[in-house]
Formats: structure tokens, C-alpha cells, sequence
């Protein structure tokens, strides 16, 4: 008889197990519900997904194998606008149901989700909106999960279509559809519309009779008129950047005699034949914040009118990033020129009936629609250096995704930070996310400030935030701080000082991952700000963590003759240098530089001021020492037309020339009360020796850059040498001065060579833009090392004022 053969064991159905996971982030209303369900359907898994106030909740049961694969694509493969902080897997039982994957209804809880950017027009919508058979073909208010209007069109949460400006717009039938199918990608997308129901264009002014506004814009443009657009989170001015006689005369009508103008380009390739793009540019461009990104000038550029960007040697470029901006860019298909919709120094304007009594007698005619803006957002500006990204202004496309602090920072009391008086921002700290409003301006201006109380609400709103603490910058007068000591006073909480500089510091600390245990240095290189011993700073190095620190050396303290007036008359500074470098004999000892001080200007009256204290605050201010710069080289007028106009166009000067030049001395000073300081007179004679030999300009300004680069190194070398309790780790280098790109590369190489690292902004601004985040941080890990509070123990800390 023979052997009956093995018969194989039937391998049985893997066994199936059921998992809870908790997704953390930006993942509301960036269609992540819909991409969960796809993901699980693919691997065959059962289970639910729903959001609720911590996020993403999700149900899932079936082969461990698949739920793993599941899980990896959570974060890897996430929607492109999703923010995914954690993927949690957690311990409670979940049953294992045998039913379908589903998108479960909405679950409530305490809201730690928040809004995510305005994003611009996603690959699928722009071939829709290019496509003759599409039903959105030409179409300028196309959107869908992936791109489209969030922040600039919401009013409270939750982010429903009922809380939009898009309210008024009744879905039709097709977009009823599309909205209520999880396998579309307007699913539950609450700004999405069609010809049949959404927002309609509208043409007022010139040529407003004459047909589709947007063909009678386009032809308007054409013919060098001036047209106000109504864009994403503000109106714009926009003209033919070829048309010189439109150039000059947007500038004659809007009062912005200097100023760059920002361009919009129809593609890529028209940007790249403007001036070269690296990789990270093109990549920038085309993302979905999609901002203004600077870009050397190539010869295309100079084949536009200078009056684009006046004594500059870059161009402010972005791509069109709504569906609105791409028709008009495909019908032209060249750039146009793309700027704020303001009078010079005011917000931009939103509402149309502002829009059309501000900009009369600016722009010829207004494109508009009937879509609200609810909150401003202007562009975010982005400028390049050999390692990455450096953030000048972050508002649409940026904010408010938050900034995730290191772990040691992420315990501690909710913070409010106030930001400063300029280029106003506000900051809430909420564990390890620090969510930094847009770009609010110069709160001196009325429209800014009642902007900014408006978003302090919203905000507060938006992520159901009650502070226990407010922090402020230490200059009482700030309407900022003001804001800040009343709020406090209100809630019952501490308000916080936090010194300017210092939070400079911090803000560059934890943007690059350096939290409670790191020892650093700062080198804080600004305008101007109140110092911790209530004299005025702007060039410091600082010394400590993100919760305190002391300065250890810094520039020296110079008049500001006239006060405010300095800041807008660059020649008071080289008038004070001077005196201050050579005293009574300054005439003499410089001759060259003396004489290039304006005629007439009172500079006796003012050297007298100054000798006795009048009107004539000292301080130690970087940004003075480049406007000084710049008046003796004559780069700049008497008065300038906007900050930062004298160090723009003394960097533009040098670029050409640095690679060659070498640097003016610059001595160092033991300084009073053992705080080094730089002393310039060297550097001033000899520029007065280059200017009397006819050097030019240009040269002499690489080579006070290399000059200031070097000592601010030495400075940090000299004082690691004389000082046994010197911080040791990283460096950074923070305040606006240092949005320079020759300077902050010349210091953060000078840096490495002493070994050091250099950490340099790259998702904040360097200014005060910035100056929120660094003043929430310092307040966190001050309060948190006084009281030892954790997120889940809510400590009753009282109403008081706490210095920082």
C-alpha cells in the first residue's frame, strides 16, 4: 500500500485587530477625512473616520499588516495643504466591526485644531479652469480641498460654509454633489462654487459699460491704464511692468516715490528669464503659499523700466494664485505689476466701497466681485542665501500654520504675545505650537491697529484661546503693550516684559529647535528697541537661554539727533557718528565726510542738541549705522521714503564688489562697565581717505560690509576670551538689520570658524515680524521655570507684572 501524501495546511484569514488613532495638526478642512477613508477602503480595512476639537479621531479594524501600511501613510502621504504634528496609536479598546469604512459626523471637544492658509490654485483646479469642457472653464473662483480661500474668508468656527464670507452663495445641484461625495475632492471643501452659484466678477470706473469685465480689464491693462484687482486678502494696483509711463504714474498717484514694486509673472519660465532661479525658488513659487520671492536681477530684468525698483538689484516676483489671476496672466502673457492697494503707508484696502474711495484717483477702473474678504492678508516676501529660505514677511500662503517648539518648551501656561509697535504680529502659544498671526503693519496707523484688535479676537476664537499669560515688549508707549497691560488687567492674569532684543533672541532659538536646556549666544543687530537697563539697543550680544539672558557686549550708544527724525533723515547719523567718533574736531578730522552732509543742515544747532542731551536719546542701533553709511556715500536723499530704503540700496551697491574688496578697521573698546563695544573711528577715517581719492561707491560699501561683518565676529571671539562664565553653543543672529544677505553670510561663516554654530531665521522674520514668537517663548520658559506648570495642571498664578 502506498504513502498517502501531506495534503498542505489551508492558510486561514488574517487575524483582524482593531486600532484607535489620533491625528494631531493642521487637518481640518484639507480634505484628510476623505483621504483617510480612500487609504482605508484600498487596504480593505473597516472602521470610521471623524474630527473633533484635538483633530482627526479614527476607528480602524482589519489585517495588522494593512494597518500598519495604513498608518504610514497618515502622515507620508497626507493631503498637500495637511499640517500632521503626530500620528497617535492608542491603548483604549476599539471592537472590530465588520461593516464598511465610513466618514463619521463631527465630534466635539475643546478645539486644538485650528485654520489653515489661504493656498494657492492647485494643478487640478488650473487645468480645469483651462479646459473647454469643463463646467469651470474660465471660471475665476474655482477651488477645492487643496487650494483655494481658508483664512481670508472666515469669520468663527466651526469652518462651515455658514461662517464664510461664500455663505450668501446657495450650492447648486452639481456642486451639492461634489460636496457631499467623499470620493470627490471637494468634498466638504466650504468655499467650493461654479458659474451656476458661486461669485460673479464686477468692473466699476473706466470702460465699466463695456461688456465681461474681465475682457475689458485685460484690455484696459493693455492701453496703460491702472486697474485695483480684488485679490485673495486685498485689493491690488496692478499695470503693464513694461510701460514705463504707467510705472511712473502709479507711483506719482499712489505717493510711492522709491518703493519696489512687486511683479506677478505669468509662468516659471517668464521668471527665470527675469533674473536665476535656483531650485528652491522655483519651488517656492509654485508651492501653495506661492509668495513674492526676491530674484537677482538677470538681463531681462533690465530690459523694464528702472522705475520698478530704484536703485535695487532684485525684483519681487510671484506667480498668479488664484484662478482670477491666472486668467488675467494667460490673457496677457506678460508681467504686470502687482502692488498693495493703498496709499503709501496704509493697510491694504479690502471692502469694496474702501477700495473705491481710497484708490480714487489711483487706479482707472476696479475688477471686483461679490466675494467678501473678511481679513486682510497681504503677500508673504521671501528672499534666498546659499543655505535656504529667509522669511521677510510672512502673512498669505504662511500664516497662521504654527511654529512647533522643541519638547522642553512645550509645557507650560498658555501665552498671549503682544508683538511690537511695527510690523505688527500677535502670537498664541499653545503647547508646542506657537501660531503667529499674519503680517499686521505699523499698528500708528488707525486701519492696522483696529485690524489687529479685530484679529486678536478672531484668533482667540478660532482656537479657543484664553490666555494665562500676556507678554509685551518693554517700551510702555507701544500700542501693543498698551493692549496687552489692559487684556491682562482684564483676565486676571500676569503681564510679562519681555526685552526686545532678548526676544529677538529666543524667537531665532526655538524656531531652530533650541528650547529650555540650550546655552547660546545672541547677536541682535536691529533699529532700535528698548534695552533691559531702559536705554536704547540695536546692536547687542547677548548671552543666556530662551527664559533670560545679559549683554555682553554690543555697538556703541550714538545720538539719535531729533529723535524720530533719524530714522527717516539718514545724514543725522553720519552727523552723529562723527561727532561721537572725533567730538568737537570732527570737521577737521574727516573732511570728506563732512562735506557730504546737505547743505544748510543745521549741524551746529544739532551738535550743541546733542552735547546737552536735547531730543537726542543715545543708542546703540545697528540700522543707524547702515543709514549713516548710506548718506556718506550719497546712496539716499535726505529724507527716506520707506524703512530700510538707506540699507537696501547700500547692500545693492556692495553686492558687485564684495567678493574683491577688503574690509575698513573697525576697533574694538573695552566700553564702560566691562561691555566691549565697537568703535568706528578707524572705519570713518578711512572712508574719508577712499572718498577723498574718488573710490566708488560701491566699493567703499562692500567694504564696510565686510568691516561690520568681521567685527561683530571678533566681537563674539573677544569676549568668549575675556569672559569665564561665557555661554557656550550656538549663536544666533537675529533683528531686521540682519535680512541682509551679505552681512548675515559673511557673519555665520565667520561664526563657523570659531567653531560655533550660526542659527538663522528661516520660517520667522528676522524683525520684528518675529519679535511675537520670541517674546511667547521667553514668556513660557520663564513661567514655567518659576511655577514648574504642565499643560494638564492649570495653576492660578494671579494678576502681576513679571520682568523677563
Amino acid at each position: 500500500m502506498g504513502t498517502v501524501p501531506k495534503v498542505a495546511a489551508q492558510a486561514g484569514p488574517a487575524p483582524r485587530m482593531g486600532r484607535l488613532i489620533r491625528v494631531r495638526g493642521q487637518v481640518q478642512a484639507v480634505g484628510y477625512r476623505p483621504f483617510v477613508w480612500q487609504a482605508a477602503r484600498a487596504l480593505g480595512l473597516a472602521g470610521a473616520v471623524c474630527n473633533d476639537g484635538e483633530g482627526v479621531l479614527i476607528r480602524v479594524a482589519g489585517a495588522s499588516e494593512a494597518i500598519a501600511r495604513f498608518v504610514a501613510q497618515l502622515r507620508g502621504e497626507a493631503p498637500p495643504l495637511a499640517r500632521v504634528l503626530a500620528v497617535e496609536l492608542l491603548d483604549a479598546p476599539v471592537p472590530v466591526p465588520e461593516e464598511d469604512f465610513v466618514i463619521a459626523a463631527s465630534a466635539g471637544g475643546a478645539v486644538a485644531t485650528g485654520i489653515v492658509p489661504d493656498a494657492a490654485t492647485c494643478p487640478e483646479c488650473l487645468a480645469e479652469l483651462r479646459d473647454p469642457g469643463d463646467r469651470r472653464f474660465g471660471y475665476a473662483f474655482g477651488n477645492c480641498t487643496h487650494c483655494g480661500p481658508r483664512l481670508s474668508i472666515i469669520r468663527q468656527l466651526p469652518y462651515d460654509r455658514a461662517h464664510t464670507s461664500m455663505a450668501p452663495f446657495a450650492l447648486c445641484p452639481d456642486c451639492a454633489r461634489e460636496y457631499a461625495d467623499p470620493a470627490d475632492r471637494r468634498f466638504h471643501a466650504q468655499p467650493i462654487a461654479c458659474p451656476a452659484c458661486g461669485p460673479q466678477l464686477t468692473l466699476t470706473g473706466e470702460g465699466a459699460d463695456a461688456g465681461d469685465p474681465l475682457a475689458r480689464a485685460i484690455d484696459l491693462l493693455r492701453g496703460g491704464r491702472i486697474v485695483a484687482v480684488k485679490g485673495l486678502g486685498g485689493f491690488h494696483l496692478a499695470c503693464r511692468a513694461a510701460d514705463p509711463a504707467a510705472v511712473a504714474r502709479l507711483r506719482a498717484r499712489k505717493g510711492r516715490d522709491a518703493k519696489p514694486f512687486a511683479l506677478m509673472v505669468p509662468s516659471l519660465d517668464h521668471a527665470r528669464a527675469l533674473g536665476p532661479l535656483g531650485a528652491e525658488a522655483e519651488a517656492c513659487l509654485v508651492s501653495p503659499a506661492a509668495p513674492i520671492v526676491l530674484v537677482p536681477m538677470g538681463p531681462g530684468a533690465h530690459a523694464l523700466p528702472e522705475g520698478l525698483a530704484p536703485g535695487q538689484d532684485h525684483l519681487g516676483l510671484m506667480l498668479p494664485y488664484t484662478p482670477l489671476h491666472h486668467l488675467l496672466m494667460d490673457a496677457l502673457g506678460e508681467p504686470l505689476v502687482m502692488t498693495s492697494g493703498n496709499r503709501s503707508e496704509e493697510p491694504q484696502v479690502i471692502e469694496d466701497g474702501a477700495a473705491h474711495e481710497r484708490l480714487a484717483g489711483i487706479a482707472d477702473a476696479w475688477l471686483g466681485h461679490d466675494r467678501a474678504i473678511v481679513n486682510r492678508i497681504d503677500d508673504s516676501v521671501i528672499a534666498f542665501d546659499a543655505l535656504g529660505p529667509v522669511v521677510l514677511r510672512r502673512a498669505r500662503g504662511m500664516a497662521p500654520d504654527p511654529v512647533v517648539l522643541p519638547e522642553s518648551l512645550a509645557h507650560g501656561p498658555r501665552v498671549l504675545a503682544m508683538g511690537g509697535e511695527l510690523k505688527a504680529t500677535f502670537c498664541l502659544l499653545r503647547g508646542r505650537e506657537a501660531v503667529l498671526s499674519q503680517h499686521v503693519g505699523d499698528l500708528e496707523d488707525a486701519a492696522a491697529l483696529a485690524d489687529y484688535r479685530r484679529l486678536l479676537d478672531l484668533y482667540r476664537d478660532l482656537y479657543a484661546f484664553t490666555p494665562e499669560a500676556i507678554a509685551v515688549d518693554g517700551h510702555p508707549d507701544y500700542l501693543s503693550t498698551r493692549l496687552g497691560r489692559d487684556m491682562a488687567q482684564a483676565l486676571g492674569v500676569p503681564l510679562v516684559v519681555a526685552d526686545h532684543h532678548h526676544a529677538h533672541m529666543a524667537a531665532c532659538l526655538a524656531e531652530n529647535g533650541v528650547g529650555l536646556e540650550g546655552e547660546a549666544l545672541g547677536l541682535i543687530c536691529d533699529g532700535l528697541g528698548l534695552g533691559a537697563d531702559g536705554t536704547l539697543w540695536g546692536g547687542e550680544l547677548l548671552g543666556g537661554t530662551c527664559a533670560a539672558s545679559r549683554r555682553l557686549a554690543g555697538l556703541p550708544a550714538v545720538a539719535l539727533p531729533g529723535g524720530a527724525a533719524a530714522m527717516k533723515q539718514p545724514w543725522r547719523n553720519l552727523l552723529a557718528h562723527l561727532l561721537h567718533a572725533f567730538g568737537s574736531e570732527w570737521e577737521a578730522a574727516v573732511p570728506a565726510l563732512a562735506a557730504r552732509l546737505p547743505r544748510g543742515a543745521p549741524r551746529r544747532v544739532l551738535a550743541q542738541a546733542i552735547g546737552q542731551g536735547l531730543n537726542a536719546p543715545r543708542c546703540s542701533s545697528a540700522g543707524r549705522v547702515f543709514d549713516a553709511l548710506a548718506a556718506a556715500l550719497g546712496l539716499c536723499g535726505e529724507a527716506l521714503s520707506y524703512e530700510g530704503q538707506a540699507a537696501m540700496a547700500l547692500e545693492a551697491c556692495a553686492r558687485p564688489f564684495v567678493a574683491a574688496a577688503q574690509g575698513y578697521p573697525i576697533a574694538l573698546d573695552a566700553g564702560e562697565g566691562g561691555v566691549p563695544r565697537l568703535d568706528f573711528a578707524p572705519l570713518w577715517r578711512a572712508l574719508d581717505a577712499d572718498i577723498g581719492h574718488g573710490v566708488e561707491a560701491g566699493l567703499a560699501a562692500a567694504r564696510f560690509h565686510l568691516a561690520f561683518a568681521d567685527a561683530l565676529v571678533a566681537l563674539v571671539d573677544c569676549v568668549a576670551v575675556a569672559k569665564g562664565d561665557y555661554p557656550q553653543g550656538p549663536v544666533a543672529l537675529s533683528g531686521g538689520v540682519f535680512n541682509n544677505r551679505i552681512l548675515r553670510e559673511r557673519v555665520a561663516a565667520g561664526i563657523a570658524g570659531l567653531g560655533r554654530e550660526a542659527l538663522v531665521h528661516r520660517r520667522v522674520p528676522a524683525g520684528d515680524g518675529g519679535l511675537a514668537l520670541g517674546q511667547a517663548v521667553a514668556t513660557r520658559a520663564r513661567l514655567a521655570a518659576q511655577l514648574g506648570t504642565q499643560d494638564d495642571e492649570r495653576r492660578t498664578i494671579g494678576a502681576k507684572t513679571i520682568a523677563c
